[in-house]
């Protein structure tokens, strides 16, 4: 009864606590106020806030003073356009801004508040003032009044019809219209190979070779299981599988079956043996290899860790190295995803899992969507219904618009076990009844971060050099999660840093990291190519492709 009442609080919140935001807010208002001097500050803010904001409707005839009040933030693109800079839209602009730096302030410093609450009341505070800006109206947004000037009002007509293409989508359960331009086997995931084993969890693809010889080591990629395998080969020019087979390297892929409710009770145990192991096991199979580079990304570059750490713990020596992107193994700080992760929000979760056997792609989806409500929500509103204009389809929107579901039983074990109770970098973490420690790993790795992830921040990346002697190259890239790891070679505007850690050296904080790490131009795909090359033997005539079930790229990858 208790599980059901919970989920039916789930489903009414989309999937927020109210628990959580009621302590959060009790927290920070209680303490904000028994707290003069923050208050004496917050009004002395305003005040000085209020003064700018006249001074510059005063002077903002003046060309020789045509300095705002106050500029956005980097990656605030709201108000690029020269139209907010004429009357009146400067002023709703200009003061948009100021309140929203005053809310942060107001939010933020208060005394004796815990950081998780002062994170969830900032956050939702946020999430008001971007549903309140004024790019979002019509009276006070002059590129879309000038948008339907131009149109002659046929740009909400246009509008109109998107959102119903939209809704036929939703209700159809292919998720987005940008799906239907990029179909895996057709447009994506295209790279020839076959599927050579499965399982009740996962494909594994062999991809077949392009070059005459190849590296000795083949290379397994484990994406993770809330994402479809073809992030990593995406169109042909996008590919990092069809690039590193054409660099002489045999490479197999897991691809994850889509779980369901019959589902349930897969753990992440499930998931590291049929998985993980099973897809090593296989591929010495077929290739008799005896050593195996493995890549991991995001949470298959953490799955890839707890199996790599059981494996080293039990004398198993196939792995040849490590390579984790955008892979979190110490969850301390876990960057913004850390605002859903508590025992009350964990609760209503695991209730609303519980009730379907599952947690729901959209679900996933509207968390990362909100912590980005600027950039996915409110400016794809704006352009796409009232605007009428559609983002040209790419390969990686129709990917992300691809969801996948996460079974009940591995979902809530690894929130809780690895997000709330870090127990992983902690040695609780038991495999097999027994605990693990990453400090076993001594296989060479090679870890990549994004700068601009909110998923899986570098910094939190960054910590696997705390937790093994192993050695470590530890590249930082630009980009976020995804596009910063989609980084082909002529990618334009690409960059990254790099520095290596030998075997047993002392670890550095990631400040002093990016102040020492030599910066590069272009591609960190070619410095990881070098880096493969220099852990390999010399090349061999490829393997023989397995016994081949399918062409890739399979059944489970269509599964929706």
């Amino acid at each position: 009864m208790d599980r059901a009442a919970f989920a039916a609080i789930a489903q009414a919140t989309h999937g927020l606590s109210p628990a959580t935001m009621t302590q959060s807010f009790a927290d920070w208002a209680m303490h904000l106020a028994v707290s003069p001097g923050k208050q004496a500050q917050l009004a002395a803010k305003a005040g000085r806030k209020m003064v700018r904001l006249a001074d510059y409707l005063t002077h903002m005839g003046d060309p020789q003073d045509g300095r705002p009040a106050i500029e956005p933030l980097p990656q605030d693109h709201r108000f690029d356009d020269p139209a907010w800079k004429h009357w009146p839209y400067n002023l709703f602009s200009q003061s948009f801004l100021l309140n929203q730096q005053w809310w942060h302030a107001a939010t933020t410093g208060v005394m004796g508040v815990t950081k998780h609450h002062e994170a969830v009341v900032s956050f939702a505070m946020r999430q008001m003032l971007d549903t309140l800006a004024p790019t979002n109206f019509v009276a006070t947004n002059p590129v879309l009044q000038q948008k339907i000037i131009d149109t002659k009002g046929r740009c909400l007509i246009e509008g109109g019809k998107l959102w119903l293409e939209d809704v036929k989508h939703l209700l159809r359960g292919d998720g987005s219209a940008e799906n239907s331009a990029f179909r895996p086997g057709q447009e994506v995931a295209i790279t020839p190979g076959k599927v050579v084993y499965r399982n009740a969890l996962m494909e594994l693809i062999q991809y077949a070779p392009t070059t005459d010889q190849v590296r000795p080591e083949p290379v397994l990629i484990v994406p993770a299981w809330i994402m479809k395998y073809y992030i990593l080969d995406l169109a042909p020019d996008h590919s990092l599988i069809r690039w590193l087979v054409g660099q002489g390297y045999t490479v197999f892929a897991i691809s994850w079956h889509n779980p369901d409710s019959a589902d349930r009770d897969r753990d992440m145990d499930d998931y590291r043996r049929m998985g993980v192991i099973a897809a090593m096991d296989a591929i010495a199979a077929t290739t008799g290899a005896r050593g195996i580079h493995a890549l991991g990304y995001c949470l298959g570059g953490t799955l890839l860790s707890i199996a790599a750490a059981a494996m080293a713990r039990d004398g198993d020596d196939r792995l040849a190295s490590l390579t984790l992107l955008a892979a979190q193994t110490e969850f301390s700080e876990p960057g913004e995803l850390g605002l859903f992760i508590d025992e009350a929000q964990l609760n209503l979760l695991d209730s609303m899992m519980w009730s379907r056997g599952y947690l729901d792609s959209a679900q996933m989806g509207g968390a990362f969507q909100m912590l980005r409500s600027n950039d996915l929500v409110w400016s794809r509103i704006l352009k796409t219904y009232l605007m009428g204009e559609r983002d040209q389809p790419s390969d990686l929107m129709a990917w992300n618009a691809d969801g996948t579901r996460m079974p009940y039983a591995m979902h809530s074990q690894y929130l809780r076990q690895l997000f709330l109770n870090d127990d992983l970098a902690e040695g609780r973490y038991l495999v097999d009844g027994r605990p693990i420690s990453l400090s076993a790993i001594k296989q060479p790795m090679f870890v990549v971060g994004t700068e601009t992830d909110h998923v899986a921040p570098w910094r939190s990346v960054h910590k696997i050099h705390w937790l093994t002697d192993a050695p470590i190259r530890f590249v930082l890239t630009s980009g976020g999660h995804n596009a910063g790891i989609v980084s082909e070679p002529g990618h334009p505007h690409r960059h990254y840093r790099m520095m290596d850690r030998p075997a047993g050296a002392p670890a550095i904080g990631p400040d002093e990291w990016l102040a020492r790490a030599e910066a590069h131009d272009g591609s960190w795909w070619i410095a990881w190519g070098e880096w493969l090359g220099a852990h390999s033997g010399a090349p061999v005539p490829p393997p023989p492709m397995g016994n081949a079930i399918m062409d890739a790229p399979g059944n489970y990858v269509l599964e929706h």
